[in-house]
């Protein structure tokens, strides 16, 4: 594999859609059942809404749109309420080696998932060089790797969502 920073990164799995999915955990800030959005007004289909973290508003994007795939199912109904899960990625992180608050916040992203699969230590499992992957656009993987027999894409996070939202 070429990017040595995978070998030993480890790994959030995830499934959006039929699509296992994988990105980088030190990128993920916390996993949370999906919360409704407030939709905003002339905002590209791809995003959500917004969400209250704990006092901090949070971009939601929809991951099947960000990815270019069909839904899992069909939109449930309204009292059924959301279903999997938002994952809440920091994008932009400083590389500065302090903790808390010495290092440099990104912007915080959610992204929607159907289904938090496992989490892959460095060196659990053997990452390869991207491949043109049917209905996935390879500028948007960074790696691909196995897990349980089942193939799985690790993302750029940052070349996924960066377009989506501005600065």
């Amino acid at each position: 594999m070429t990017d040595g920073s995978l070998v030993s990164a480890r790994l959030l799995v995830f499934r959006v859609g039929a699509q296992a999915c994988a990105a980088e955990v030190d990128q993920v800030r916390e996993i949370l059942p999906r919360l409704p959005t407030t939709r905003i007004p002339g905002a590209p289909p791809v995003v959500a809404g917004l969400v209250n973290v704990r006092g901090t508003l949070v971009t939601v994007v929809e991951g099947w749109r960000a990815l270019g795939l069909p839904p899992l199912s069909p939109t449930p109904s309204p009292e059924a309420g959301p279903t999997g899960s938002t994952i809440i990625l920091e994008l932009g992180q400083g590389d500065g080696a302090g903790d808390g608050e010495e290092r440099r916040r990104g912007k915080l992203i959610g992204f929607t998932v159907d289904e938090v699969m496992d989490m892959l230590a460095g060196g659990e499992t053997t990452l390869e060089d991207r491949k043109g992957l049917p209905g996935v656009d390879p500028t948007l993987v960074r790696a691909v790797g196995r897990l349980n027999g089942e193939l799985f894409i690790v993302l750029d996070v940052a070349a996924l969502l960066g377009p989506i939202l501005p600065s």
